[in-house]
């Protein structure tokens, strides 16, 4: 298949709008831009009943009207109650959403150094996920950056002495047969949990619930702990449906829309 070819197949599948020029608003301006860019035209996602212990499928974040206003940037309408170092250590960000900060004068790991995004602050870049069945594991593709999750499911346990990276460690196992619940730990700290700058330790563990309510629709429940920095555990839920026609595109860091001789040294 030619260059042309392809890039006409994906313009099709996904009918969007240029991926560098989203990329680029989603990471230097503030949020909604899930429910500003959802195309009017897509098809509804499916609604026949939900398959068993099957997340399968190209997933795209949906914004019902509770979201709006801050799930393009961090996880609830109201701040987190925060430790003293939490609030420390959040002061010091430099975040670009509210237009006080520019890609120059930012200190965001994301903007500044192309850092992977880490868990869970992943899900604030506007694009889809893949969920894909490896046997005993999960495989969560992200188009952002070639981002992939391991998500454990042979039975082992979470691991009380991870190794530190950017993803973590993921393991997870079925309630029921319609919600998998991954226990994720060992993050380093060079990830931000948001992209408002809310830090973290290496003691944070986040918690996701992933409800398939039917074929077409996913909940996503966040719960992230972390006593050094959070005076009480943050909660959420995102609203994602099913797009059974799309295929993931490639969406570089580098490549797409950072200059970096603005603040290289």
């Amino acid at each position: 298949m030619t260059n042309t070819n392809h890039r006409n197949r994906r313009r099709n599948t996904r009918r969007g709008v240029s991926a560098a020029a989203i990329l680029a608003t989603a990471c230097i301006l503030a949020g909604g831009l899930w429910a500003q860019n959802a195309d009017k035209k897509e098809p509804l996602a499916p609604s026949g009943p939900a398959p068993k212990r099957d997340l399968s499928g190209v997933w795209m974040l949906r914004s019902p009207a509770d979201m709006r206003g801050f799930t393009g940037a961090t996880f609830t309408k109201d701040e987190p109650e925060l430790t003293e170092l939490g609030k420390q250590k959040y002061a010091e960000a430099k975040n670009s959403n509210g237009g006080k900060f520019t890609l120059d004068t930012t200190n965001d790991p994301v903007l500044t150094h192309c850092a992977p995004p880490g868990t869970p602050r992943v899900y604030f870049h506007p694009y889809p996920f893949e969920f894909v069945n490896a046997g005993k594991e999960w495989l969560q593709i992200f188009e952002y950056d070639h981002t992939i999750r391991r998500m454990y499911d042979d039975g082992r346990p979470v691991p009380t002495d991870p190794d530190l990276s950017w993803m973590g460690t993921s393991v997870g196992h079925w309630d029921g047969d319609t919600t998998f619940v991954v226990e994720t730990v060992g993050l380093n700290t060079r990830t931000w949990i948001d992209r408002l700058g809310h830090q973290h330790s290496t003691d944070l563990k986040v918690t996701e619930r992933f409800r398939r309510v039917d074929e077409g629709h996913l909940l996503i429940d966040f719960k992230m702990e972390d006593p050094k920095f959070l005076a009480k555990p943050w909660t959420s839920t995102f609203h994602y449906e099913l797009r059974p026609k799309w295929e993931l595109g490639e969406i570089s860091c580098s490549g797409d829309y950072l200059d970096f001789s603005k603040f290289e040294k």
